[in-house]
């Protein structure tokens, strides 16, 4: 997979949420996670970060927007939950892209979403987990960018396909905890 992308949120207040964003992060190989505007006592998100993303990748604090300093050519998508947002099953991803969430109990801000090149949603009834919709993000990614061939059209996996029990390889260790 060619490109890069990093995840964070706006105003994130719970600790074991940024864990678990954290946590997701890393397994996907995001290249950093952010925040923007958190609560400032946010030691416990290490208490949730089973897999120790602080020691494999960068977690930058940003106090606000205009403190954020994204990489040249990188996109912000903002994944918000509004009628005019293109929903993520559709949705192209960018090949460098910055994704930013908003806070457990609200939406992000006007200045966030304006500053954003796309707005993404996640096509549920109503706003999910901040974490949860992260990892759903991420995944969403890692299968339109990943080089996976088409679904068959019968159950299971394709044709030929052997079950096999999964064993983590070198670049795919299994996290302690």
């Amino acid at each position: 997979m060619r490109g890069y992308f990093a995840i964070g949120s706006e105003r994130i207040s719970k600790p074991m949420n940024l864990g678990a964003l954290m946590r997701t992060a890393h397994a996907f190989g995001a290249s950093f996670v952010f925040s923007i505007d958190a609560e400032r006592n946010l030691k416990e998100a290490y208490a949730a970060d089973t897999s120790k993303s602080a020691g494999q990748i960068p977690y930058y604090q940003w106090d606000s927007l205009d403190d954020m300093q994204l990489p040249k050519g990188c996109q912000l998508v903002g994944i918000e939950l509004t009628d005019d947002a293109v929903e993520l099953p559709v949705f192209r991803h960018p090949p460098q892209a910055a994704y930013i969430l908003g806070p457990e109990k609200g939406n992000l801000s006007a200045e966030a979403v304006a500053r954003c090149a796309h707005v993404v949603k996640i096509p549920t009834r109503f706003c999910i987990n901040v974490s949860l919709a992260g990892a759903l993000v991420m995944y969403d990614r890692h299968l339109s960018m990943g080089g996976y061939g088409p679904r068959p059209i019968m159950p299971g996996g394709p044709d030929g396909a052997r079950r096999r029990k999964h064993v983590p390889g070198p670049d795919r260790q299994k996290p302690e905890g």
